[in-house]
């Protein structure tokens, strides 16, 4: 009888730990889902290319989709015109994936890489770390992101790319609700 309740208290703490995992990420999503709207801002790159402009704002779209199960990231300079053939617009997704958090960039650097979200104890931020990634990495891959919440219409975030050689970029997009 004692190895039964044993593996019924075994069974019961792996319930229960699965359990605090979902609502653990099923909190970070819906903490990601009070962003949507449009988004525009100040982007800071470190270190600076020449190539990317950081006197014009960036634009960020976020909106909930598919009955809530998702949510869709679009990000374009401000004022750039919606051709994502000529200019860059990256689009991410947001959902929740056997207990997880999940992000997938939907990279201008034509890959995809996943990354898994983790809320903060004070529910402000949500940090993505990398998974895996889909497709060349001949020009870099997505690394990392962090969102966080000041408040109901401002919020920042951190993305780290990886660029080849495994040299990191830094870019920080202070963003506030447009009106």
């Amino acid at each position: 009888m004692k190895p039964f309740r044993f593996a019924l208290a075994v069974a019961l703490v792996g319930l229960s730990t699965a359990a605090f995992t979902q609502s653990n990420a099923e909190r970070s999503f819906d903490q990601m889902k009070t962003l949507a709207g449009d988004w525009q801002g100040p982007v800071t790159v470190v270190p600076p290319l020449p190539e990317m402009s950081t006197d014009k704002p960036v634009h960020v779209s976020l909106r909930v989709t598919s009955r809530g199960n998702a949510l869709v990231h679009e990000m374009q300079e401000a004022g750039a015109p919606l051709d994502p053939t000529h200019y860059d617009h990256p689009v991410t997704m947001f959902y929740l994936d056997d207990g997880r958090l999940i992000l997938t960039h939907y990279c201008d650097a034509g890959n995809r890489p996943r990354m898994a979200g983790k809320v903060s104890p004070d529910g402000k931020m949500v940090e993505f770390d990398f998974l895996d990634v889909a497709g060349s990495t001949q020009y870099g891959h997505m690394q990392h992101a962090v969102f966080t919440i000041v408040d109901a219409n401002h919020h920042t975030e951190d993305w780290t790319f990886m660029m080849p050689g495994d040299k990191p970029m830094h870019a920080r997009m202070e963003l506030t609700r447009a009106k």
